[in-house]
């Protein structure tokens, strides 16, 4: 398994960029609720002890994100988070609802970058340098941290909208496809947080 690194990062401010954000974002391909992004801008030079932990929040358990999560927000690391919610998926699609979100994160930050590290995507809406990496959650630290920020962020979402929207399993599988979320689907219709625009939702009736 490959680890990510600072490589990029070294790189880019060895060129004289001090501020390099990470940017990814979470829930593209789920059936209900949000697509969520967060940015991460990590100190120069950093060498926090919980570093050695991060990792692409997929290849991390759900108590592993959420140590790391809180990790991060004590370490006082820079994050902030961007969220479009299910309706705007619906009007504009998904690939333009995950790039707002981003840009919403980045937006959000308290100091602006001086160099975006994305997630495969481009944002060319934030006017500002930057670079899309494929796979960049396993290569760079940065956006590793911004994979786990986003994910522990909306999976919460996600298990509060569970006590709004019951039935649904949403605590559990947090709106993705799962055979039982399928199966609530077929019995109880789509409620208000489901994406309409995508399949097998399209062709269900309403709760």
């Amino acid at each position: 398994m490959k680890l990510p690194t600072f490589d990029e990062e070294v790189r880019l401010q060895a060129q004289g960029f001090r501020l390099v954000a990470g940017v990814d974002e979470v829930g593209r391909g789920a059936l209900a609720g949000p697509v969520m992004a967060a940015a991460v801008i990590l100190p120069l030079g950093a060498d926090f002890p919980w570093l050695k932990l991060v990792r692409d929040s997929k290849q991390l358990s759900p108590r592993q994100r959420e140590r790391i999560f809180e990790l991060v927000k004590d370490a006082g690391v820079f994050f902030a988070l961007g969220s479009v919610p299910h309706a705007t998926i619906d009007a504009v699609g998904i690939v333009k609802a995950t790039r707002m979100a981003m840009a919403q994160a980045v937006e959000a930050l308290p100091s602006r970058p001086d160099f975006l590290l994305i997630d495969a995507l481009s944002l060319p809406e934030v006017g500002m340098p930057q670079k899309g990496i494929i796979r960049g959650d396993q290569l760079s630290f940065s956006i590793a941290c911004a994979s786990i920020v986003a994910k522990v962020s909306r999976d919460r979402q996600m298990t509060e909208l569970d006590g709004v929207y019951p039935g649904y399993g949403l605590a559990r599988h947090k709106g993705y496809g799962t055979r039982q979320h399928l199966q609530c689907l077929c019995q109880l219709g789509p409620c208000a947080i489901h994406r309409r625009s995508f399949a097998p939702v399209a062709g269900l009736n309403p709760a």
